[in-house]
C-alpha cells in the first residue's frame, strides 16, 4: 500500500473506494484483508464524512440515503459466534450530507431514516477508521434498476468528492455462497476467471463490459446467483474522473467463491 503514502494530510478530491468486505469475521479477524484495510485508514486523508453503498441494502423501487444523525450498528446476518453480533460502531450520522446527496439526483433519491450501518459498512470501518470519528451515512441499491441505472446514478454524485467524502462501494467481484468452502481449498476455476475479467476491464477503464453483466453469460450466474455484491462496484467505476489511478489490492478468492479483491481510485 506504499502507493497511498503521498495522499497523507493533502487536502484535495477524495479518494473512492471498492472494498470486497467478504466473510463477516473479518470484523473480530486479524488477516492480511483487515491490515490493508488498517493501512488505508491510516494513509488516506481524513474525510469530512464517509458515504457507503453496501450490498446489504438493498431497496426495491427506489433509492434512499440516510439522514440518521445517530445510526445503529446492524447485525445483518445469523449463524455466527455472539462476540461478531456485540460489535458496535459508534459513529455519527451525516445528516447535512445526506440531504445534499439527495440534491444532487432529486428525482431518483429520497431520503430515509430507517436503516442504520450494516456490515457491508461497520465490518470494514472497524478495522478503516477503529476509533469511529469520521460520520458515516449510506445509500441503498435499487435492486429493480438496470446495471446502467447505477453507474449513471454515481456519475451525477461525483460532486460529493470535492465536498471531502470518502465514498466506500462495498461489495464482492465474485459472491457465490452456496459454493464457500469453510476448510482451506483453493479457488474454483469459475471464480478465477471471471475475478480475472473483471480486474482486465477496471484496469482498462471497459465500463461497458462491466455493466452489461448480462454479456459474462453463466459464467457471471456462476459468480453472482444473485448480483447485489456485484451492484456496488458499478458506483465505483461511475464515480471514477478521468485522472484518477486505480490501485488493487486484497486480490484474493476467499473461501473458494468469495472474491476479496478491492481496488482505490486516487486522484493524480
Amino acid at each position: 500500500m506504499n502507493h497511498l503514502s503521498r495522499f497523507e494530510k493533502t487536502p484535495q478530491t477524495m479518494p473512492v473506494l471498492f472494498i470486497g468486505h467478504g466473510n463477516p469475521m473479518n470484523a473480530v479477524t486479524q488477516n492480511d484483508f483487515t491490515r490493508n484495510w488498517q493501512a488505508i485508514g491510516q494513509a488516506l486523508p481524513k474525510p469530512k464524512a464517509i458515504l457507503s453503498i453496501s450490498a446489504h441494502w438493498i431497496t426495491p423501487g427506489k433509492t434512499q440515503v440516510l439522514t440518521t444523525a445517530k445510526p445503529e450498528t446492524i447485525h445483518d446476518f445469523y449463524g455466527f459466534p455472539p462476540v461478531l453480533f456485540e460489535q458496535q460502531y459508534p459513529s455519527d450520522g451525516a445528516p447535512a450530507l445526506a440531504e445534499q446527496t439527495q440534491q444532487l439526483a432529486p428525482d431518483t433519491v429520497s431520503l430515509t431514516d430507517e436503516w442504520g450501518l450494516d456490515h457491508g459498512t461497520w465490518s470494514v470501518l472497524l478495522s478503516m477508521f477503529p476509533k469511529a470519528e469520521v460520520p458515516v451515512y449510506q445509500l441503498s441499491i435499487d435492486y429493480r434498476q438496470p446495471p446502467a441505472f447505477h453507474y449513471e446514478l454515481a456519475a451525477r454524485l461525483k460532486d460529493l468528492r470535492e465536498r471531502g467524502v470518502l465514498v466506500m462501494a462495498s461489495g464482492n467481484v465474485v459472491h457465490n455462497l452456496s459454493q464457500v468452502q469453510w476448510q482451506e481449498k483453493p479457488a474454483f476455476d469459475w471464480a478465477l476467471e471471471f475475478n480475472d475479467r473483471v480486474k482486465a476491464a477496471v484496469s482498462e477503464r471497459d465500463d461497458a463490459t462491466l455493466i452489461d453483466f448480462k454479456g459474462f453469460g453463466a459464467l457471471g450466474k456462476q459468480a453472482h446467483p444473485t448480483y447485489d455484491h456485484y451492484l456496488p462496484l458499478l458506483y465505483s467505476l461511475g464515480l471514477r474522473n478521468a485522472q484518477d489511478e486505480v490501485y488493487f489490492f486484497n486480490d484474493v478468492i476467499d473461501m473458494s467463491s468469495v472474491s476479496m479483491l478491492s481496488f482505490v481510485y486516487l486522484p493524480n
